[in-house]
């Protein structure tokens, strides 16, 4: 168990957790909804499997190349409001109307139309969403620079941004409910909106309570105007090369590239293997099964896993609890063979409590150890910190990985068999995407732990490191 206790300067007040939170609540928002609202651009909208997968993919090549720029400028930013507050105010209202905007496809127009629409739309949104989230990651690792708070403070966090995934599922069972919307496609437009204006509501709050760092004394920041922009780009570059020299951030960047892309991949076959395999494609039966089994995992996730992976991580450390917390989401994945069960649909729950310890344990500890490493880097490299940069690097892994996750997903289901043309998929079809559905995750999981063995930033080293910084620079 840890020695240390928390000063009380380095506690974040429940208000700004709170409204930190609400930031994650809206970063998992729209994601999610746009993952869900994916699905109907096959059943709505008529796309092909392949070039709805593309739709998923390639935007995200585009926000991964925009991350960095994005974690660069509010890295070096001046402004009397902070670093990172004036891009996530600003950031939260393009990206909610840019994503009401995107939705509003029309099922008549040609398949090819919509892809354009979609495409087009899909990178101006990211772009909206890029000024949002990253400065808001950088916002959470700059709130305080205890070891221990860190950790709490990323828990507390991703404990309401479970709370979307408690709300997302219920859209595949509200947009195909016929007492509420005429088609699919008008579904989709409407909650599109309403999802739109939450995120602007809540996407607001981080900016109006949270404080980060008194950045008005910070050395070396770089100068941002159009006559800078070739030097900046330089400085970017260089920025990023430090960054890939940090052996701890590149384990962190590699081990949730692995759990988080490998979960993706497989994200709606449980869906797919509900209503397929164990309702034989009948939506109808299939009712709301799909809706609860992600609510609850949900509910699971915020209220049992990451409370005792938190309390863990302060017991033994961080990467012991992550080592923990992915085994047993192998153990979890490899359930989902007796709990998808046609003859018992009850029995769907029985892999959650195990299976959420991967997704719940990730990004808890690694928000909180990615906050660590930037403390390693300004020890190694100097002035200006860099939240936004190593925020931005990291969530540029996540994403790259997920456009290719999202690629392959839509690959594997044309490898499979599958043909979202017919309500009754062959038996053979629904076995290897039943097997898929449980060996990708637990094979990346896997490779994940073998990553993260060699991980050596401790809890200790972690200390030494922040009273090293305070006694060069002064508390910030």
């Amino acid at each position: 168990m840890s020695r240390y206790v928390t000063d009380a300067k380095d506690r974040v007040p429940i208000v700004q957790k709170a409204a930190f939170g609400a930031g994650h609540l809206v970063n998992n928002l729209m994601p999610g909804a746009l993952g869900i609202f994916m699905f109907f651009l096959l059943t709505a909208f008529g796309m092909d499997p392949f070039l709805a997968g593309l739709l998923g993919g390639l935007p995200r090549l585009f926000d991964a190349i925009t991350d960095p720029i994005m974690g660069f400028i509010s890295d070096n930013t001046k402004s009397r409001f902070g670093r990172r507050r004036p891009y996530i105010f600003v950031g939260a209202i393009v990206s909610g109307v840019l994503f009401a905007v995107l939705w509003q496809l029309d099922a008549e127009n040609s398949q090819m139309y919509n892809f354009w629409y979609f495409l087009g739309f899909s990178l101006l949104y990211l772009i909206g969403n890029t000024i949002f989230a990253t400065p808001l990651i950088g916002l959470g690792y700059e709130m305080t620079s205890d070891y221990n708070e860190r950790t709490r403070l990323m828990a507390f966090s991703q404990v309401l941004g479970q709370v979307a995934w408690m709300i997302v599922p219920w859209f595949w069972v509200i947009i195909a409910n016929p007492n509420l919307f005429d088609t699919q496609a008008e579904g989709v437009r409407t909650l599109s909106v309403i999802v739109a204006g939450i995120g602007i509501v809540l996407g607001v709050l981080p900016a109006i309570f949270c404080k980060g760092i008194d950045s008005s004394k910070m050395e070396n920041r770089k100068e941002l105007t159009f006559r800078t922009i070739f030097s900046n780009l330089k400085d970017l570059l260089n920025g990023i090369i430090q960054v890939s020299k940090n052996k701890p951030f590149m384990r962190l960047c590699g081990a949730t590239f692995l759990v988080f892309n490998g979960f993706q991949m497989v994200a709606s076959f449980s869906y797919f293997i509900i209503v397929f395999y164990m309702f034989n494609g009948d939506y109808g039966l299939a009712g709301n099964w799909p809706a609860w089994f992600s609510t609850v995992s949900a509910i699971v996730t915020a209220f049992l896993v990451i409370p005792v992976i938190s309390a863990i991580a302060s017991r033994i450390g961080k990467r012991k609890a992550f080592i923990i917390s992915t085994a047993l989401s192998i153990v979890g994945y490899a359930l989902k063979w007796w709990g998808f069960n046609p003859a018992n649909p009850w029995l769907i729950f029985l892999p959650i409590p195990l299976m959420s310890f991967g997704i719940g344990g990730l990004f808890t500890l690694m928000m909180s150890m990615t906050a660590d490493v930037c403390d390693l880097d300004e020890l190694n490299n100097g002035m200006p910190r860099k939240e936004g940069t190593f925020g931005a690097i990291y969530w540029w892994m996540v994403k790259l990985g997920q456009a290719l996750a999202l690629v392959l997903g839509g690959l594997v289901l044309k490898v499979v068999g599958f043909d979202q043309n017919v309500s009754l998929q062959a038996a053979e079809t629904i076995t290897r995407l039943r097997i898929a559905d449980i060996a990708i995750p637990a094979f990346t999981a896997l490779l994940a732990i073998v990553v993260m063995l060699k991980y050596d930033l401790t809890e200790e080293k972690a200390r030494e490191i922040k009273e090293t910084l305070e006694s060069r620079r002064g508390k910030l």
